[in-house]
């Protein structure tokens, strides 16, 4: 499966020590991220993964544009919903595409281990049909 990582800055290392704690299931899947937030996964995991621009560089929309084309089967998007970003259209923009295109997305770390778990249980491989 195609999972695509997103970080504001002030939850990176939330991300990192998600990644380290699910290294193992992580490991059997391929993974995307906007650029910073990849570096980072990379370094802590050891894990190859494919990296975007940096998401206020246009990885965001690049991610986006993938998961328009039905190429991502999971997003963890850890945002910090208490801080303005000056791109915050594109962060309203990947919620919005993965709601249209019935894309699972964790926005928080809860729902990520929930996502990941099910993953690992096989729950998602209805996703096969979509492709």
């Amino acid at each position: 499966m195609n999972i695509g990582f997103v970080a504001h800055d002030s939850k990176k290392k939330l991300m990192q020590n998600f990644c380290i704690a699910y290294r193992g299931i992580l490991s059997k899947n391929e993974l995307f991220a906007t650029g910073t937030t990849g570096r980072l996964i990379e370094e802590a995991t050891n894990l190859s993964v494919h990296k975007y621009l940096a998401g206020h560089l246009g990885g965001t929309q690049q991610l986006g544009a993938q998961i328009e084309h039905n190429e991502m089967d999971l997003i963890i998007f850890l945002r910090d919903p208490l801080t303005a970003k000056s791109h915050e259209p594109d962060v309203n923009n990947i919620v919005k595409i993965c709601d249209a295109n019935n894309i699972p997305l964790a926005t928080n770390l809860a729902t990520a281990e929930l996502l990941i778990k099910s993953l690992d249980r096989g729950d998602l491989e209805w996703r096969d049909m979509y492709k």
